[in-house]
């Protein structure tokens, strides 16, 4: 697999292949030999540790370009001018040890039109991930010319990009922005459905709200668990997320049946100051909470944990299901041992692989767990405490939007058909 991606990214640099073109190429190549995926995972302490938080400003350079990190979600430690079109851009993590998602999002402008590179640099902690995005609005992002980008190498040091600066506004981040406020506003739409309500079950530690989401009309005998965005730049995941929601809530004899039999409990961004704050993988905490669900150090788990467990406690019923949506390289499933049996026996595997045959050549990546002792995770935690029948939901990094929009769609209309 490594040898792939270093002759993709070689065939990407000599063919200077559109963007959208090179994605896809690069996604077909390694959906041909599938990736074996993370390592076990390892157990960490989960006390709070020290964050340096970034300070925002705007960095205002000799030649009159102005860079800014004054922004929600913003991620830049630095930047050095070094001639009059090249400026060296440091991104540095909130804190380490720390798994490689070097995120960056920061916008520019200058006081008139000038071709620019800009290199990023991450120390000694990082390396270059994300294909960089651009907008004009912060809003509506695309991927930058192929001929305007320059990475060798699986996991660069550095990378250039070239820009155009003026007087608007421009916007260049690792993935597009998803915000607490985006976040919020796409709650807001949810809560005009008459089967949907919201309960705020803790705060986070700078005073933001902790709210889980209740789609459906049913009893809680048998409920659902689904989360996102444990880790901020995780933005695939998200959007994987929200489809599959989108389509639970969609007014159609199917779903509208579903819900008169099961309740949705959702939490769509589990860390949202680490969102806020633009930190690779952390809460302010300095700790990844997807390696906190047997301490419970941390506030976003606790909060999560003590309401599904007083759920249990207070109507008698159960967990059947539970999906945590995440990002990583590429698309891929972690499931639990298939040996072992929940609430549910089978289910998972029976609803990766139909809803997966619903998408055309498409072959699912599914890595059940070889242990069958509780780890650390979220998906472990749903599974080993609660009896769901629990998946971690990865999508790639670069997986293209019309597929992560089929994935969480199949895979909602196929858990539904299942579970009629």
């Amino acid at each position: 697999m490594k040898a792939i991606r270093i002759q993709m990214n070689a065939i990407f640099i000599r063919m200077k292949l559109a963007p959208l073109v090179f994605l896809i190429l690069l996604f077909a190549c390694k959906s041909s030999q599938q990736w074996e995926g993370q390592g076990p995972i390892q157990v960490v302490a989960t006390e709070n540790k020290e964050v340096s938080f970034q300070e925002k400003q705007v960095f205002r350079t000799p030649s009159g370009v102005h860079f800014s990190n004054d922004f929600e979600g913003a991620r830049l430690n630095g930047v050095e001018q070094v001639n009059d079109t090249l400026f060296r851009l440091e991104i540095l993590p909130e804190n380490t040890p720390i798994n490689p998602s070097p995120w960056y999002a920061f916008k520019l402008w200058s006081e008139g039109p000038k071709n620019l590179w800009l290199e990023f640099t991450y120390g000694e902690t990082g390396f270059h991930r994300y294909y960089p995005k651009v907008s004009q609005d912060g809003i509506e992002f695309y991927l930058v010319d192929s001929l305007d980008f320059i990475s060798e190498g699986e996991r660069p040091k550095t990378a250039m990009l070239k820009v155009k600066s003026g007087t608007d506004t421009l916007w260049v981040a690792a993935q597009d922005l998803v915000g607490t406020h985006d976040v919020e506003a796409w709650k807001d739409e949810l809560e005009k459905l008459s089967f949907v309500s919201t309960q705020v079950i803790g705060k986070s530690t700078q005073g933001r709200n902790l709210e889980v989401l209740k789609i459906g009309r049913a009893e809680d005998k048998e409920m659902l668990m689904v989360i996102s965005q444990q880790h901020p730049p995780e933005v695939t995941g998200y959007l994987a997320m929200k489809a599959f929601v989108e389509t639970i809530i969609e007014d159609s004899p199917e779903a509208e049946k579903f819900r008169s039999k099961y309740n949705l409990y959702l939490m769509p961004q589990m860390n949202p100051d680490g969102v806020a704050n633009g930190h690779w993988r952390h809460n302010v905490g300095g700790v990844d909470t997807n390696r906190d669900w047997v301490n419970l150090n941390q506030p976003e788990v606790q909060a999560l944990t003590r309401f599904m467990e007083s759920k249990v406690e207070e109507t008698g019923g159960q967990f059947i299901f539970a999906a945590d949506f995440h990002s990583t390289w590429e698309d891929i499933f972690y499931t639990i041992n298939e040996d072992l049996k929940g609430n549910r026996p089978g289910l998972i595997p029976k609803l990766i692989k139909r809803s997966s045959k619903k998408i055309p050549d498409y072959v699912p990546n599914i890595r059940p767990t070889e242990t069958n002792q509780r780890s650390v995770t979220s998906n472990s935690y749903f599974f080993f405490v609660h009896g769901a029948e629990s998946m971690t939901f990865e999508v790639g990094d670069n997986t293209p939007r019309d597929l992560i929009r089929q994935k969480g769609e199949s895979t909602a209309r196929t858990l539904m058909k299942i579970l009629k």
